[in-house]
């Protein structure tokens, strides 16, 4: 009688264990969760609120309507009706549109000017040129007043085409690509000046010269960036560039005869000056703009008269000036983002030109991403921090430390419903003892220190990116998690040559891209195989584009070590690669050749060991394909077997759901060989 007791209360007990267990199991994650091109990827991203400034006015978009904000409470005010819409939006001001490759203007009273004749695939107009790089991202610039146009005009009849090919008509078409490869034949750009009340266009008279391949020490400039306007809408301004990219000068032109005025300031360097940001007037004093450098070996601001003369250093120390919002004119300061306090955390701070004081406005550490208003007085504020996916806050720029701040939107975590990883971020030296470099580890959500791991190094290292901040996760990229679920650690190191951290560490890699990142990578690596739970017999290495580079270079420098790794959109040779970018990092082939010979993984193709597989899209017009296939001849006359894959019709990375079937072959592949 006892027993039967005994065993009807056990019945009940058990259930109820059972029904408590499947309450607290957490859901695991899928490529369609955790990939931009996943079907529910939308339904895991971090709550995100859209938000605009209309003058000093706060305007919340929504999909159907536009909603004015309270800005001390965050609460919705009112809707904006159609009329206030279209202002907020700039109606009213003259637009450019390209049309069968000639440039026109569209005026205020909706009249087309059309501005070229000549235009065509080898003439290009109103377009970025420079392949995108000293921080050009279009190719029209309005004058302040709106009166003239100033626009590049791009003649590239003399450089190379590429042959890719559309494969999917019924006869395969040639599609080819004009791709400027180092130490051969350059575009040649000149900037225009279109007058919209003449309805004329001035050339602006430029000391640009031959760039054949059989002039590559040319000094004379020949890349036009960071093109700007004085208030009055006079002059233009850009800085100048010879083809070594060691010699920048900021020069001024006549916007209404197109004759250069005056060479304003001039940079040179033993190995390359990169200008990225066009000058800005003060808005209270048309006499003095503001001007970023790198010249004391962080990116800093100067304060210079429009005379060229240098009247103040307005930041200065061991951090890098990463965004200049813009302009406080009440307080007389400019509002901008620097990495000051931590160079994984990013601030947004104030510095009043007059005296040079500067105030840190955010506070919460992480990453602070700014928008200012139109006069500067408020900041809307986009942050996260490791544990933290999105805030939204509103700060009164009073010079006050902290701003007055408004809460708009705290996001709670998507992810609370899922096994998450353990994310940690710490810090290695470099392989030349002394200068600290970051990781992020990523660790499986039932992570047993007893037991041994598979292990990935995820790698970039190239110039311009960073792979670890203080930012959710870490900024861990989502594949890392789907991995880590599979029961694979996760290692990220930012090695010395990516950025934020100063000219030095960035120009370590110079004529030799690849050699300093290998051995500041082997230390993440030494460091990998003194935690007991690595297994250090299953190392593996992934990486895209110079991370490509990185990948099949660890695995053929070092294929002991390494033994399964996934290149994707690999550099393979930097003769191949563009002039703009490779000339900067490696000047030409024929100035550095041993550069090239030493960095070129032709050779290397010997050295492979471990398990290889390389993809590429079929049409990169970045990392071309001559690059794999070039690898694949090569590994064929040594005798090695990579694996190859590539995906037909895509460009340097993959586009929609077609990046959900690539991070399913990566996973795969690790899956097939390293666990």
């Amino acid at each position: 009688m006892m027993k039967m007791k005994i065993k009807t209360l056990l019945i009940p007990l058990f259930t109820l264990m059972t029904l408590t267990m499947c309450a607290q199991e957490k859901n695991l994650f899928t490529l369609e969760e955790l990939n931009f091109g996943g079907k529910r990827y939308q339904a895991l991203q971090p709550e995100n609120r859209w938000y605009a400034w209309w003058g000093d006015e706060l305007v919340r978009i929504d999909k159907e309507q536009c909603f004015l904000v309270d800005k001390n409470t965050g609460k919705d005010i009112r809707p904006l009706t159609t009329d206030e819409d279209n202002d907020r939006k700039g109606e009213g001001k003259a637009t450019t549109v390209v049309k069968d490759h000639q440039l026109y203007v569209v005026d205020t009273q909706g009249k087309e000017h059309q501005l070229t004749t000549d235009g065509s695939r080898e003439i290009v107009y109103g377009q970025s040129v420079h392949r995108n790089e000293f921080g050009i991202n279009k190719g029209t610039f309005w004058s302040p007043d709106s009166a003239r146009l100033a626009f590049y005009r791009m003649d590239q009849s003399m450089v190379t085409d590429y042959p890719q090919v559309d494969i999917f008509p019924r006869e395969a078409t040639y599609e080819p690509d004009k791709y400027p490869m180092a130490g051969m034949n350059a575009h040649v750009v000149t900037v225009c000046v279109y007058d919209i009340n003449t309805n004329k266009t001035v050339t602006l008279k430029t000391p640009n010269g031959s760039v054949s391949g059989d002039s590559v020490t040319d000094t004379r400039p020949i890349y036009f960036t960071n093109i700007a306007w004085s208030p009055d809408g006079k002059t233009v301004y850009m800085f100048e560039l010879n083809r070594d990219q060691n010699d920048c000068r900021l020069v001024s032109y006549d916007a209404t005869t197109g004759e250069r005025m005056a060479e304003l300031y001039r940079e040179t360097s033993e190995k390359y000056v990169e200008p990225l940001h066009p000058i800005q007037f003060l808005p209270w004093d048309g006499d003095k703009f503001i001007m970023q450098s790198q010249r004391d070996g962080y990116n800093h601001l100067y304060l210079y008269n429009k005379e060229g003369q240098l009247l103040k250093q307005l930041t200065s120390g061991p951090w890098v000036v990463q965004d200049v919002l813009g302009f406080n004119t009440k307080q007389k300061s400019i509002i901008f983002e620097a990495n000051k306090y931590h160079p994984l955390h990013r601030h947004i701070y104030s510095v009043i030109v007059s005296n040079g004081k500067m105030t840190q406005l955010t506070t919460g550490d992480g990453v602070h991403r700014g928008e200012l208003s139109a006069s500067g007085t408020f900041v809307l504020d986009r942050h996260s921090a490791p544990t933290q996916p999105r805030n939204i806050s509103v700060l009164s720029v009073s010079g006050t430390s902290p701003a007055k701040t408004t809460r708009l939107l705290t996001a709670s975590d998507p992810w609370k419903d899922y096994e998450q990883p353990i994310f940690e971020c710490g810090s290695i030296k470099a392989a030349d003892g002394k200068t600290d470099l970051y990781y992020r580890m990523v660790k499986p959500y039932d992570f047993n220190p007893e037991q041994k791991y598979p292990t990935v190094v995820y790698v970039y290292g190239g110039p311009h990116a960073h792979n670890v901040e203080a930012s959710w996760h870490w900024h861990s990229r989502s594949w890392e998690t789907y991995m880590s679920q599979k029961g694979y650690i996760l290692f990220i190191l930012d090695n010395r040559g990516s950025e934020n951290r100063g000219r030095d560490f960035e120009q370590a890699t110079f004529r030799q891209l690849g050699q300093i990142e290998m051995k500041d990578q082997m230390k993440g690596v030494e460091y990998l195989k003194s935690l007991p739970y690595v297994d250090k017999d299953r190392i593996g290495v992934h990486g895209w584009s110079f991370g490509g580079f990185m990948t099949i270079s660890l695995m053929t420098n070092y294929p002991e070590v390494f033994k399964v790794g996934v290149a994707g959109g690999p550099v393979i040779d930097w003769k191949w690669y563009e002039v703009m970018y490779g000339e900067r990092y490696m000047d030409t082939p024929q100035q550095n050749p041993e550069g090239y010979k030493k960095t070129s993984l032709i050779n290397m193709a010997k050295n492979l060991k471990g398990k290889l597989q390389i993809i590429t899209g079929y049409n990169d017009n970045t990392v071309v394909p001559q690059h794999c296939l070039s690898f694949l001849d090569a590994c064929i006359k040594a005798g090695t077997q990579p694996d190859f894959f590539a995906y037909p019709g895509e460009e340097h990375n993959m586009r929609g759901h077609a990046s959900v079937h690539l991070h399913e072959r990566i996973t795969q592949y690790f899956e097939d060989y390293l666990k």
